[in-house]
């Protein structure tokens, strides 16, 4: 059997090998070339959600780094802490190079007799293409025009900006921190002893000194150098319908979320461990390869994944307003909520792990 993917972005590589580790020919189509990933981005990756890469996609432990404390922080509260997690003995969740695991995943695919890279796709001819199953990645393309246009989505009218500042050495360099600033949420997320990643998420890009608030914030690294600073324009969205026919909608084609609590990645790799479970039950079963998985696949996910990104946007929203009304209440709820270990536990369970229903 043979299965399509469009697209050949991070999510795409990675379903791709997921479904070749299954002995599932995949061809994969894109009009682009291959993804040149800014070096200064990086993603986190929850500790499930790592686990799962590992034995079922592509072993990546060499390029981790792994966070084992989470510290977050708000500017209405003078910078005391309001939140922290952590688990001293293991780790919380890990960092990683976009570029380096894009390259690794690709490698690997290159020399793999079931995977072929292939430029076009006849999109007018659906109903006569070879493929009995069809994930669709691209944003732009007529099969994402014509079928998967109808979503809910939001402009924040602000951008990510991402860069990584080389420091002196730091040997117990595994705690992330966030702190809430007046314009935007900036995260410091440790990538190596000598390297942390930053992501500024900026309400505006007018006379903003973006070096100097990152120095302005950094409470512990002594920097040495500040990288080029690149910028992502933020929004937020959920498709309506997942599939059509025998084709679904994948990665960020069907939630895009605010990077705040760093999940969009995580959201498509636990839509991947769905979508690998199902097709794994069929096979084990004997049954044919149809498009009653993907029925299945949007039965199973599209509810939680919608609750989720709306958590993530009712964090941002949280926050917002909090710095519009000068009012401090709200990080001292949270501060609050946050010393009781049960929601404090319950709280780490939904970032690792997503909504469990």
């Amino acid at each position: 059997m043979k299965v399509c993917i469009l697209g050949n972005g991070l999510t795409s590589l990675t379903l791709a090998k997921a479904l070749v580790n299954l002995d599932i020919n995949v061809d994969i189509y894109s009009n682009e070339k291959i993804k040149n990933y800014n070096k200064n981005q990086t993603i986190g990756i929850s500790k499930a959600n790592t686990e799962f890469f590992n034995n079922n996609v592509l072993n990546i432990k060499k390029f981790l780094w792994n966070i084992n404390r989470i510290e977050i922080f708000s500017d209405s509260l003078k910078n005391q802490k309001i939140l922290k997690f952590e688990n001293k003995q293991k780790k919380i969740f890990s960092i990683i190079r976009n570029f380096e695991v894009y390259k690794y995943l690709l490698s690997k695919l290159n020399r793999n007799k079931l995977i072929k890279f292939k430029k076009k796709f006849d999109y007018h001819n659906l109903d006569k293409n070879k493929y009995k199953l069809i994930f669709n990645c691209e944003f732009n393309n007529p099969i994402t025009k014509k079928f998967f246009y109808k979503k809910i989505s939001k402009n924040y009218n602000s951008s990510a900006f991402i860069t990584i500042i080389n420091h002196k050495k730091l040997f117990d360099n595994f705690t992330a921190t966030q702190i809430f600033t007046k314009i935007g949420p900036i995260a410091f997320l440790p990538i190596s002893s000598k390297e942390t990643s930053v992501v500024y998420s900026v309400k505006s890009e007018k006379n903003i000194d973006l070096e100097n608030l990152i120095k302005k914030y950094n409470t512990k690294y002594k920097i040495l150098k500040i990288n080029k600073i690149a910028s992502i324009k933020l929004k937020s969205s959920n498709l309506r319908f997942y599939n059509y026919k025998n084709i679904l909608a994948f990665g960020d084609l069907l939630h895009k979320v605010h990077p705040l609590a760093g999940q969009g990645f995580n959201m498509s790799v636990r839509d991947i461990k769905e979508i690998i479970k199902l097709i794994k039950i069929r096979k084990d079963n004997g049954l044919d390869l149809d498009n009653s998985i993907f029925l299945d696949f949007e039965k199973n996910t599209r509810h939680k994944n919608y609750l989720f990104s709306q958590g993530v946007d009712f964090i941002y929203e949280f926050f917002k307003l909090e710095s519009k009304i000068k009012n401090n209440i709200f990080s001292k709820t949270v501060k609050l909520i946050g010393k009781n270990k049960i929601a404090n536990n319950f709280f780490k369970k939904i970032a690792d792990k997503g909504i469990v229903i």
